[in-house]
């Protein structure tokens, strides 16, 4: 199957900024990739490259087969900005049905459509009383207009409470499910943690890692942390048997370890048998991952 999303040795310039840097990635259908990076990192800039909103200096960009900003790769690429605008006088339901209409789509639809991102129970009031999250929905309806086969997102839970990001998260993997790709930039790194297949960092515009989360965590070698709770009367004869732990204050010894030597280090935990209650491993997260690859270059 065609990639939906390939760039090869991307280079953009403004003047004497180096915007990107001979960035390189692939995106396959159904596949969700988080881009990370600070700000003036990069991210914006390769987004409208690939929406064909600026043009590039270098490389080569493919998207859904055709140029960026063709009449075939619009019809099959949708974008949400951070911060999404409508007319404050039209309902939801007028918005959407007015986006339908342009894309000759029928436009009894948009209650179909602003129920799927929960908004339908508000679809019939003006988007000027909506919070900042409810407008992201509109936003986020208007994108699955057309079956896009590639989303692009661009801080896309900003304004959005626990519940709706949840909610958010869970539409977005049904969409991957379908076969839509997803390139999802975001701050919110807990987020995207655990709802995306692979994971692509930016610094001044270069390329610093990108790969799987397990496959980062091996390149990066960060240490892994073992959370050991003693059982009751335990917690000195098992401090004395695991030389290095240090105490917590919620009663717990941590131990810090190189991937390398967790596995004996869990063998030796475990041979201590009824002295341990309780047992936490706690690989390095994403956050922790960032901050490796990141280190030195933010401005």
């Amino acid at each position: 199957m065609t990639s939906t999303l390939k760039i090869s040795h991307l280079t953009k310039r403004y003047e004497s900024v180096e915007a990107l840097r001979d960035v390189s990635l692939t995106l396959e259908p159904g596949m969700r990739m988080a881009l990370l990076g600070h700000n003036g990192a990069g991210k914006s800039t390769m987004m409208k490259i690939i929406l064909g909103l600026v043009p590039f200096d270098g490389g080569e960009v493919s998207v859904c087969g055709g140029a960026p900003g063709s009449a075939a790769a619009r019809a099959q690429v949708a974008y949400l900005p951070e911060n999404a605008a409508f007319h404050p006088a039209l309902t939801g339901e007028e918005q959407i049905r007015h986006y339908l209409a342009l894309r000759g789509e029928d436009a009894g639809r948009a209650g179909e459509l602003l129920e799927r991102v929960g908004l339908g129970h508000a679809k019939r009031r003006r988007i000027g009383t909506y919070s900042k999250g409810m407008r992201q929905r509109v936003g986020l309806a208007q994108t699955l207009i057309g079956r896009p086969r590639l989303l692009v997102l661009d801080e896309p839970t900003s304004g959005l409470d626990p519940v709706s990001r949840r909610d958010f998260y869970a539409l977005l993997d049904g969409l991957a499910a379908e076969g839509a790709s997803i390139l999802l930039s975001s701050h919110a790194l807990t987020e995207v943690e655990a709802r995306t297949d692979r994971i692509l960092i930016l610094a001044r515009g270069r390329l610093v890692a990108e790969g799987t989360l397990p496959s980062l965590r091996h390149e990066a070698a960060l240490p892994v942390t073992l959370l050991v709770t003693p059982a009751a009367g335990a917690a000195e004869p098992l401090a004395a048997a695991l030389p290095g732990a240090e105490p917590t204050a919620d009663g717990r010894l941590r131990l810090d370890c190189t991937q390398a030597d967790k596995l004996p280090l869990l063998a030796r935990i475990t041979a201590q048998g009824e002295r341990v209650a309780d047992l936490d491993v706690i690989p390095p997260s994403l956050e922790d991952i960032y901050t490796h690859f990141g280190h030195g270059e933010a401005a």
